[in-house]
C-alpha cells in the first residue's frame, strides 16, 4: 500500500492544480483552432503542445534546465528565432507592388495607428488605476495592433519577457482572425461605390529596383532607427538573396528548410510560457482586450487614409486596400480582395492590396524599432 501511495502521489493527477487543468484545455483549444479550424496551424499547433508539455505538473520541462527553457533562453530571449524567421518573410515577400505603387507605403504606415493609440490607453488605463501596466508592458502590448506575429514576440521578449505568452497567443489569434475581424470593420467605414472602385494595373518593376530596395531600406532606417535594424536588416538580407538571383540556394533555404525548423522550436519555447503561474492573471484579459482595439483600430486607420488618398489622387484608389496595412502577409490582402469581390465581381484588387501590405510589415518593423527605443 506504501508503494501505491507513493506511486498516487508522485503521478501528475495527484499533483494537478486547477490552473493547470485550466491551462491544458485552453492549449487543446489552441490545437482545435490550428487542426480543425486550420486558424495559423504552424504557430498555433506549436504553441499549444509547447503549452501542454509546461503545463504537466511534477516535471521541470519549461523551467530550470528543462529543455524548453534552454529552447527558449537561446532563441526568444537573444530575439534570434523572431529575426530569422523575418529573414524567411523577406525571403518570401515580393515588394514589386510597393514598389510599383509606392503610394500604398502610407496605407502601410496609416495601419500601425493603432499600435500608438493603443499604448496611451494602456497607459491611461493604467493612470486610472482600471489596469497595471508598466511603460514596458503597454508598448509590448501595443505591437499585437502590428497583426506581425513575429515583431510581437521579438518587442515581448525584449521589454516585457514575463508577457510573452499572452502576447504571442493574442498576436496569432488576431491574426488567424483576420478574415473575421476585418470585414464588417471595412463595410462600415466605406460605400458600395468606392467599394466598387477599380485601380490602374500596375507598372514593371525592373530588376535593378528590386535589388537595390532592400539595401536602401537598410541603410535609411538604420541610420535613422539603429533600433529597427535587426528586424529590417533579417527582411531587407532575406529579400535581397530572393532578388539578386545569384544565391538561389540561400533564398530557397531561408524561405523553406531554415523557416520551418525555427518555427517549430519558437511555437514550442512560447508555448512554454503559458503556464498556469503567467498565464492566468487579470492582466491577461487586459492584454487580449487591448490587443484586439490596437488591430481594430489599425484596420480602421488604414481604411480611413485609403479613402483620404483616393479624395486627393487622380488615379482612383479603392480604400478596401488600406485594410491590408496591418502586415498579416498575404492573408489581409486576400481580405481585401475578398471584399472587393463581393462588391464587384470583376474587380480584382490582391495585387494592389500587397503594396500596403507589404508595406505594413515595414511599418511594423519601424514601430516597433520606436517602442524599443523610447520603451527599453
Amino acid at each position: 500500500m506504501e508503494l501505491v501511495q507513493q506511486l498516487w502521489q508522485g503521478s501528475g493527477l495527484y499533483q494537478l492544480s486547477f490552473g493547470q487543468v485550466a491551462m491544458l484545455l485552453i492549449c487543446l483549444g489552441l490545437l482545435y483552432l490550428g487542426i480543425a479550424k486550420k486558424f495559423e496551424p504552424l504557430l498555433l499547433v506549436t504553441i499549444g503542445f509547447g503549452g501542454l508539455l509546461s503545463n504537466i505538473p511534477g516535471v521541470e520541462i519549461a523551467t530550470g534546465e528543462g529543455w524548453l527553457y534552454l529552447v527558449y533562453t537561446v532563441g526568444i530571449e537573444t530575439g534570434v528565432f523572431p529575426l530569422i524567421i523575418f529573414m524567411g518573410v523577406g525571403a518570401m515577400t515580393d515588394f514589386g507592388p510597393l514598389l510599383a505603387n509606392p503610394r500604398t507605403l502610407f496605407l502601410g504606415a496609416a495601419a500601425q495607428f493603432g499600435i500608438f493609440a493603443t499604448l496611451l490607453g494602456a497607459l491611461a488605463l493604467t493612470n486610472f488605476g482600471i489596469m497595471d501596466f508598466s511603460l514596458k508592458e503597454a508598448a509590448a502590448i501595443a505591437i499585437i495592433g502590428g497583426a506581425d506575429g513575429p515583431t510581437a514576440i521579438y518587442v515581448a521578449g525584449q521589454l516585457a519577457p514575463h508577457l510573452l505568452g499572452a502576447i504571442a497567443v493574442a498576436a496569432y489569434s488576431y491574426m488567424a482572425l483576420v478574415p473575421i475581424i476585418q470585414p464588417p470593420i471595412m463595410k462600415l467605414l466605406t460605400t458600395e461605390s468606392e467599394r466598387k472602385i477599380k485601380m490602374v494595373q500596375l507598372r514593371e518593376v525592373s530588376k535593378l529596383e528590386r535589388i537595390m530596395f532592400p539595401i536602401l531600406l537598410l541603410l535609411l532606417v538604420a541610420l535613422l532607427l539603429p533600433s529597427a535594424a535587426p528586424l529590417l536588416g533579417m527582411l531587407a538580407f532575406g529579400n535581397l538573396m530572393r532578388e539578386c538571383g545569384v544565391v538561389d540556394r540561400l533564398s530557397d533555404t531561408a524561405q523553406n528548410a531554415l523557416i520551418n525548423i525555427v518555427t517549430i522550436f519558437l511555437g514550442l519555447a512560447v508555448g512554454s510560457k503559458l503556464s498556469a503561474e503567467a498565464f492566468l492573471a487579470p492582466s491577461t484579459l487586459g492584454i487580449l482586450l487591448l490587443g484586439m482595439v490596437a488591430f481594430a483600430i489599425g484596420t480602421a486607420s488604414g481604411v480611413i487614409m485609403g479613402k483620404i488618398m483616393n479624395k486627393l489622387s487622380t488615379n482612383p484608389i479603392n480604400p478596401l486596400i488600406g485594410a491590408a496595412g496591418v502586415s498579416a502577409v498575404p492573408m489581409a490582402a486576400r481580405v481585401a480582395n475578398k471584399v472587393g469581390l463581393e462588391a464587384n465581381p470583376h474587380n480584382i484588387l490582391l495585387m494592389h492590396a500587397m503594396g500596403p501590405n507589404v508595406a505594413g510589415v515595414i511599418g511594423s518593423a519601424v514601430a516597433a524599432g520606436v517602442m524599443i527605443l523610447f520603451a527599453g
